[in-house]
Parts: C-alpha cells; structure tokens; sequence
C-alpha cells in the first residue's frame, strides 16, 4: 500500500490484490495499515482519508487464513489483537473516512470498510459479503459491532446468518454503501467526496462521529490498555 497527500486528502491506496495477494491481513500488513493511521493522525490541519485499491476486481478478500494457519498461538493472538486495533482506530479515526470499493470486499475486507463514515463502491462488478458462518470463523464481539455500523440492521442479520455476497446494486438499495459508480467514474467520485468531508473541521466532525460510537471508544480502550 501507499500513502499519499493529494489536495488535503489522504488517499491510502492498496496495492496488492495481484497475483492472489487480494489484498489479505496479515500482521505485517497490518501494522503497514496503522502506520498510515499515525500519519494522518499526526497531520496538522483539516483532512480526511481515503482507503481506496484500483484493481479491476479486489477490494480486499479478509485475513489471510493459509498464512494464519501457519502461525502458532502468540502469532494468531498477536494478529486478532492487532488487526482489532486496526478497525477500531479506522472507526474513531481523528479524521473523516471514505473506503472506495472497486471489487470484491469479503470477511476481514468488508468488516474494515464498514467503520469507514462513508463507503462508495463499483456499480457493475464486485460483491461485498461477510462469509464467516460459511467458512466457520465466528465473529469476535469487536468485529460484530464494527459491522454494526452499517445502518440497515436487517440486510446486516441477513449478511452474517447467511453469508450472502451482495452487488453493488444491492449494496446501494439495501444502504450497505451510500454510493455506487461505473468503474470511470468510481475513483473521482469518492475523491470528490473526500474533499467535501476535508474541508470540515476535524475537530467538531469527529466529536460529531464518535459520539454515535461509544461502544468502539470501549472496545479500543480495553485493546490498549
């Protein structure tokens, strides 16, 4: 992934959905992802972040379970702890957040772009999905209230009792995201509204934000602690 400053937005774009990377968790891979959170953290001055990938079909496919399966049991705990933190700080972010899902967001993938504030995603291709009673990797009370944020509490009970993969079209209908474009049109939309969310004070937005949020604020007060 890399971290660059374009017209006072911060636009983390993933890089390695090639070559069945998909854009998967590791550790390292998430101590990259809070590594730019400090970044945009520590800027001076109103700005917002975009999470975005430009790979015609990947978002992010979730954790990296054959990678996973290899590490013994600190190594698996010292991922969940991490990658927990990881969707915590994305949630309670001292900035505004846009993920811009160009593909397939599944499992890990789909539970990091719901605790972004806004999600825009492709019209035409790309399923976004929490697969996890299909594969038999229950949800930790953190990822259960991280994907609680999306609003339609219904389509959500829907998507993690069953495992359906909704489209974009069914993504927008159903308010999973709050936009959906063709894949021209995609990248530009989403920076747009990453400039509009930038040009607010940071301060007042995320007090605005996190207030809806409490019990984020708690789970990463009992990680860090």
């Amino acid at each position: 992934m890399n971290l660059q400053l374009t017209e006072s937005v911060h636009v983390l774009r993933l890089t390695n959905a090639a070559n069945d990377g998909d854009n998967r968790f590791t550790t390292a891979v998430v101590h990259e992802y809070l590594r730019a959170l400090d970044t945009v953290e520590q800027y001076q001055g109103n700005t917002a972040l975009l999470l975005t990938c430009e790979h015609e079909k990947t978002f992010s496919t979730g954790i990296n379970l054959d990678w996973l399966a290899e590490q013994d049991q600190a190594g698996r705990n010292e991922f969940l702890t991490s990658f927990e933190i990881l969707l915590c700080r994305f949630a309670l972010l001292n900035a505004p957040t846009v993920v811009c899902i160009n593909g397939n967001a599944y499992a890990g993938g789909a539970i990091l772009a719901s605790a972004a504030d806004y999600r825009l995603m492709r019209s035409d291709r790309g399923r976004f999905c929490f697969p996890e009673v299909n594969i038999q990797i229950p949800f930790t009370p953190v990822s259960s209230d991280i994907a609680r944020l999306l609003p339609n509490q219904q389509a959500l009970k829907n998507m993690m009792l069953t495992g359906v993969a909704y489209t974009g079209q069914e993504c927008a209908a159903l308010q999973i995201v709050d936009g959906i474009y063709p894949s021209e049109q995609l990248q530009a939309e989403a920076l747009s509204l990453s400039q509009l969310l930038a040009a607010k004070d940071r301060v007042t937005y995320c007090k605005i934000r996190n207030l809806m949020r409490p019990e984020i604020t708690d789970h990463l007060n009992k990680l860090t602690q």
